[in-house]
């Protein structure tokens, strides 16, 4: 952790604290800038949530295991972070008990093998301070909170050069009043939270992405949020703790944000499927090489996917091992191993594992599901 301001001078000693000696030393801001780099990143993605909203797909499955845009939702977090600069990075994944974790671990140890990541249960749902406090062994050192259903499109490699304690992500909303946002004095900094502001004056919500520059700091707060029993509907929010470290002191900034992607409920999984397939992550191209199928872009067709006399798009997913015959699918996401047919598909999710057959229609069916209209 620095300790002067002298942060961005080149050639002047500066003073910081070395978290693994347990104490202050003077180097050259090169030399601190290759430490801070060096230091082990820990990111947390809490995902331990019920997933009611997303149900029926959730009986079966947790709900960062849902399929957008030809990918997991986990996978596409994953993902959002190739642009940190530390060299050495862990995750730590705090997951739900039973479905999450029972599912997650061997989905992640087989999609990213070489990956050094971490699992903690929080079995009870008590919100996500709570979630943070349950893995409270490897909250130390610099650190980024993001939860399993956030998707944002940032540049992390800021980071390398950051000087404030908290840096929370936020988005502009033209209606902020069912969110979180960050209250901003006049030089910049966050002076505290507020959860579902009654006017709109204020429109930087938070989007669910945080840096710590030092995670014991936050640990102390979330104890001191827990001692104090600060809860909103029984859960203990993160931005509780974070107005705690304001008053002990902390400096905490926003950074804005242009895209924020929602897959808290069923409809807004689709809205983020039309919007990341249009946004580069189709593979049109090559799904329109299938004879007898014609393909509307944009849309992503898992190679392993069989698609016979239809017509699939525009912003359709179909994943691996689907059958698809003689349809009409737009607007849709089939997760894995669906079979669709004879059948007009628009505005659906369709489980895995799951059959349709008959009559124009609007369905969203969990796994395994079978139906004939």
């Amino acid at each position: 952790m620095l300790k002067s301001s002298n942060w961005r001078n080149h050639i002047n000693p500066i003073r910081f604290w070395d978290t693994r000696k347990g104490k202050v030393h003077s180097a050259p801001y090169h030399a601190v800038k290759l430490y801070i780099m060096s230091e082990t990143l820990k990111i947390f993605i809490p995902m331990a949530g019920w997933g009611t909203r997303m149900r029926p797909h959730t009986w079966s499955k947790p709900k960062p295991l849902v399929s957008v845009a030809g990918k997991t939702m986990l996978e596409h977090v994953i993902g959002m972070f190739e642009t940190v600069p530390n060299r050495n990075i862990e995750f730590v994944l705090i997951v739900g008990p039973y479905l999450g974790e029972l599912q997650v671990p061997p989905f992640v140890k087989e999609k990213y093998p070489e990956m050094k990541v971490h699992f903690v249960v929080q079995n009870e749902m008590k919100g996500q301070s709570h979630a943070l406090w349950v893995a409270s062994e490897f909250m130390h050192g610099p650190a980024i909170i993001c939860f399993s259903d956030t998707l944002i499109e940032t540049d992390f490699s800021f980071l390398s050069d950051e000087t404030a304690d908290v840096v929370a992500w936020v988005k502009p909303m033209p209606d902020p009043r069912r969110f979180g946002v960050a209250m901003v004095d006049n030089k910049g900094w966050v002076t505290h939270f507020i959860e579902k502001p009654e006017s709109m004056e204020n429109n930087l919500v938070a989007v669910g992405c945080y840096y710590f520059k030092n995670a014991e700091k936050l640990l102390s707060a979330i104890e001191e949020q827990m001692e104090n029993k600060l809860t909103t509907k029984g859960e203990y929010f993160l931005t509780d703790s974070i107005t705690f470290m304001i008053k002990s002191g902390a400096k905490v900034r926003i950074h804005k944000v242009d895209s924020w992607l929602d897959t808290g409920t069923i409809e807004s999984t689709l809205e983020t499927n039309t919007y990341m397939l249009d946004h580069g992550h189709d593979n049109s191209e090559e799904a329109a090489q299938r004879a007898d199928t014609k393909v509307i872009p944009p849309v992503f067709i898992h190679p392993s996917a069989n698609v016979e006399a239809s017509v699939i798009g525009p912003h359709v997913s179909i994943g691996p091992d689907c059958k698809v015959q003689s349809c009409v699918i737009r607007n849709t996401i089939l997760d894995e191993g669906a079979e669709v047919t004879d059948s007009v598909l628009d505005g659906s999710f369709i489980g895995r594992e799951a059959k349709v057959e008959g009559h124009p229609t609007r369905v969203n069916m969990g796994d395994n599901s079978d139906v004939r209209l």
